[in-house]
């Protein structure tokens, strides 16, 4: 059944406040993905604090353009879907997006995004996939400040051995 002028315009509000109010939104292309599978993104995606909304392409658009976006370069083909959100983890909708991009193949992918308010593309935004969370990168950062302390420690500890 067609929507009506009013409900589209809900939704393209929705996408407006979801894609402004996000540090990070991603474009999802998805093909073929069965009920299960979707399901259980989706379960993963709302544990971290991602949400996930399908909507349709002409009303993506629309709200891109009122958001000031040129989507010309978009590629918004097929059934395409918005993850958003993340809280203070603003990689996390791109990476668990990515995720089960890998585990669907070539059934589930992202096609672009927004990043600090900017239009990115697909390559764009599979970097930003790749970085690992947050609390990751403040103990790889944690473990950078206390190798040296280490190192000098297992040094004392061998000369102290060694005169004794």
């Amino acid at each position: 059944m067609a929507k009506t002028k009013a409900e589209k315009a809900v939704v393209i509000e929705k996408l407006q406040g979801a894609l402004k109010e996000s540090a990070s939104s991603v474009f999802v292309h998805f093909n073929k993905v069965n009920v299960a599978e979707e399901t259980a993104m989706r379960r993963a995606l709302r544990a971290e604090g991602v949400s996930y909304f399908v909507a349709k392409k002409t009303l993506i658009r629309r709200a891109l353009e009122a958001l000031g976006h040129k989507h010309d370069e978009l590629p918004l083909e097929g059934e395409v879907a918005v993850a958003y959100g993340g809280g203070e983890d603003v990689t996390v909708a791109s990476r668990l997006v990515h995720e089960f991009g890998k585990k669907f193949s070539d059934r589930l992918a992202i096609v672009g995004g927004i990043f600090e308010g900017k239009l990115q593309a697909a390559t764009f935004m599979q970097e930003i996939a790749t970085i690992p969370p947050l609390k990751t990168l403040q103990a790889m950062l944690a473990q950078m400040f206390n190798s040296p302390r280490q190192r000098f420690a297992v040094v004392l500890q061998a000369v102290a051995e060694k005169k004794q």
